[in-house]
């Protein structure tokens, strides 16, 4: 025979606590929380592959920059010295020019009539002996120029096949790295861009803008033995409460970063 419970037992019996269900809008929150640490995780990943890229996407770049500088100065180098060595054919050509003249005005100066005529002939002999010397002369700086110019051709020249040798070193060593890490960073670019469906624009703009101020691209970290993941700076009891509830996005009061609690972790790392 089962005897009634006294009025003390029954006073001290606990009574049983009814589950809270969670509300449409904290279920919102907990998924813009689990969307946000996960989209954390990928960009973290993504941000590892380019560390492992390192400076060298940079490195092709200004190889490549260079290169294409060397060529188109070079090109116009080689036109100058073209330009130079047409300007020394042209004067060497008005120089035969002037000799010929001479020899023309001194054959005639052996058939004149009068002194006139004479006299004419040996100022226009003059004048074709000054052209011949300003000709020299144009010979002269040209062939100078023509000579620096030339050597400066050359030296870029090596420089060209130094840097051509250079690029196609480190083009080599970033195919290497892109083939190994293209497909994977595709796929987290893509996950990275399903993850963002999930959360509104403005939630997204703080997030992108915390983490390109963050040094190590962290916007989104775990609550970790009472203290923010990011700067370690203890988080009060009653703020590590509200994390835990998951009703509304917290941010840590000393860095700004979003928290989390390792439920939201757990979550996220179940569905990978």
């Amino acid at each position: 025979m089962v005897m009634a419970k006294t009025v003390k037992e029954k006073a001290s019996e606990k009574p049983k606590v009814k589950p809270v269900e969670k509300t449409e809008e904290e279920i919102t929150v907990e998924q813009k929380l689990k969307a946000l640490y996960s989209l954390q995780q990928i960009d973290s990943n993504i941000d590892r592959i380019r560390i492992i890229k390192g400076e060298l996407p940079l490195e092709v770049q200004d190889l490549e920059d260079e290169v294409a500088g060397l060529g188109t100065r070079i090109s116009n180098y080689e036109s100058e010295i073209e330009k130079l060595e047409k300007q020394i054919d042209d004067k060497k050509n008005a120089i035969k020019d002037s000799q010929a003249l001479i020899k023309k005005y001194e054959a005639q100066q052996m058939e004149v009539r009068n002194n006139r005529e004479y006299d004419s002939l040996t100022k226009e002999i003059e004048f074709q002996n000054l052209e011949i010397q300003l000709s020299e002369k144009r010979i002269k700086e040209a062939s100078f120029k023509l000579e620096s110019v030339k050597e400066v051709v050359l030296k870029s020249k090596e420089l060209l096949e130094e840097r051509s040798k250079d690029l196609v070193v480190k083009k080599s060593e970033l195919d290497d790295i892109i083939a190994d890490t293209e497909k994977e960073e595709d796929e987290l670019l893509k996950k990275s861009q399903e993850n963002e469906k999930f959360i509104e624009e403005r939630l997204l703009a703080a997030y992108q803008r915390i983490r390109k101020n963050a040094r190590n691209g962290l916007a989104v970290v775990q609550v970790e033995r009472d203290a923010c993941g990011g700067c370690f700076n203890k988080i009060p009891p009653q703020v590590q409460l509200d994390i835990r509830m998951h009703k509304k996005i917290i941010v840590c009061e000393y860095c700004g970063r979003i928290l989390v609690d390792q439920e939201i972790a757990d979550m996220v790392n179940e569905t990978k």
